[in-house]
């Protein structure tokens, strides 16, 4: 494991504590350690075999976390079917190219022939998205566990999800309810460093930016060979193709993102955003020219606290038998 020494970056226990609040002060690392013990070493032989096969499924588990997190904590209700009576979060127009549902389940059922009605799908979920991020080649960190799981999930609370087009007063606004400041803000979008999009989550940026819906009307923040590119992927009623968010390196989490968006050669106009105020600049640019270790350490700091977002302990939820539905 020495060349990924650097990933190995392990978050101080007094840290840890400053990170989590009083919502989740019920959750633990270690958490299994008696009533299942080899849970953590379970998820991550599945998730090797699994992204061994599928190395695509890396981005996708990790925002699947983030979904989660944003639409009523961290409680696994993005996992939920849909019912005759209601319409659930992973039916929602910002959650139908979500991928990886069938790998959860997968996993779970590993966990439950182990050590049944005892590892909630929630907690699954975080320790899959943290196993994706270290399996691209991205720093690992201790997961806190004990979260149980909810028992509703309504596609209209997805509005919570900030989407690819906000300017960076929503993206605060957003962020900041959940309890995320400025700096998770900026660390977490690094995020964008692997995986893809579809040309649907762009297009207005290539062909319709103010509303002129002409040929000419695009976001003059993209840098010209870039956007030329993406017009030769991307038609304006494209709702299929894939671009790389990250290109060339889109299944290695490094920090290479902040390279693009310093170059005006990001995805997102949530991604340029960043360079709008003053904080966020200069983490972007200061992490243009290096600085990985740094945002690794960010990063794993970043995402523990996003992991512990509004999440139910004790008796507030339960521990689903099957992800996609309640017990």
């Amino acid at each position: 494991m020495g060349s990924k020494a650097l990933q190995m970056l392990i978050v101080p226990l007094a840290s840890m504590l400053l990170l989590l609040g009083s919502t989740s002060a019920q959750l633990s690392v270690g958490y299994y350690s008696k009533t299942c013990p080899n849970a953590e070493d379970i998820v991550r032989k599945e998730m090797i075999q699994i992204l061994a096969k599928a190395p695509s499924l890396a981005a996708p588990f990790l925002r699947m976390h983030f979904h989660d997190c944003f639409v009523r904590g961290c409680d696994g209700s993005v996992l939920l079917d849909s019912t005759s009576g209601t319409k659930a979060e992973k039916d929602a127009k910002p959650n139908l190219t979500l991928r990886g549902f069938g790998s959860v389940e997968r996993v779970k059922a590993k966990l439950e022939k182990a050590c049944p009605n005892t590892v909630s799908c929630a907690d699954v979920l975080a320790l899959m998205a943290r196993d994706s991020v270290w399996l691209s080649k991205g720093p690992t960190w201790p997961v806190w566990l004990g979260r149980k799981d909810g028992r509703i999930s309504i596609a209209n609370e997805t509005k919570q999800l900030p989407p690819p087009k906000a300017n960076l007063t929503q993206l605060i606004q957003m962020f900041g309810v959940k309890g995320l400041d400025l700096k998770d803000l900026v660390v977490l979008s690094g995020a964008h460093t692997i995986g893809t999009s579809h040309c649907s989550s762009i297009s207005d940026r290539l062909y319709n930016f103010t509303g002129l819906d002409n040929l000419s009307d695009v976001d003059p923040f993209l840098e010209r060979q870039y956007l030329d590119k993406l017009r030769s992927k991307c038609s304006p009623t494209d709702n299929t193709t894939l671009i790389e968010m990250d290109p060339g390196s889109f299944k290695t989490f490094d920090s290479s993102y902040y390279k693009l968006v310093a170059n005006r050669r990001s995805a997102f106009h949530s991604d340029w955003a960043l360079l709008t105020d003053s904080f966020t600049r200069a983490y972007v640019l200061k992490h243009a020219n290096g600085f990985e270790s740094e945002f690794f350490q960010d990063f794993a700091e970043s995402m523990i606290k996003m992991g512990n977002v509004e999440v139910l302990t004790g008796s507030q939820g339960e521990i689903r038998k099957k992800c996609s539905v309640v017990n």
